[in-house]
């Protein structure tokens, strides 16, 4: 079950700029920074009010982010869902048939666990299943 949209992530060229950028326009405060290996990326979590976005800069052109901005350029990434089980849900869309990327459930940022969805079964948005909520 959905519980809320955890974050909304966005791939970047440069973190340190993207930071500075989203400080200035709206306020955002860094939350966490850390590079998140098995991803392929250095990844920021930043705090606009009640809200969450999540800069990914990637560690390689042949990351999934890296192959991201190559093909796209800069821009929103994913949207990610809080749900209280990321095994379940995965479980569930599978046994529905659903494509997925991940069939259980990987460590993502803050240590938490996370499992992705394939953008051909929501219409061509990546979408990323959350385990835990950090408010």
């Amino acid at each position: 079950m959905l519980l809320s949209i955890h974050h909304i992530g966005i791939a970047v060229d440069d973190l340190d700029a993207a930071i500075e950028r989203y400080s200035v326009l709206f306020g955002a405060v860094v939350e966490h920074r850390e590079a998140v290996v098995e991803q392929g990326v250095e990844a920021a979590s930043l705090r606009l009010g009640a809200s969450r976005v999540e800069l990914l800069a990637p560690t390689g052109p042949d990351t999934p982010v890296g192959k991201f901005l190559a093909r796209r350029g800069p821009g929103m990434h994913h949207v990610a869902f809080q749900v209280a089980d990321v095994a379940a849900e995965l479980e569930r869309l599978r046994a529905d048939g659903v494509p997925l990327i991940d069939e259980q459930p990987r460590r993502g940022m803050f240590g938490l666990q996370v499992g992705f969805v394939h953008p051909e079964a929501t219409g061509g948005v990546l979408a990323e299943f959350v385990s835990d909520d950090l408010a």
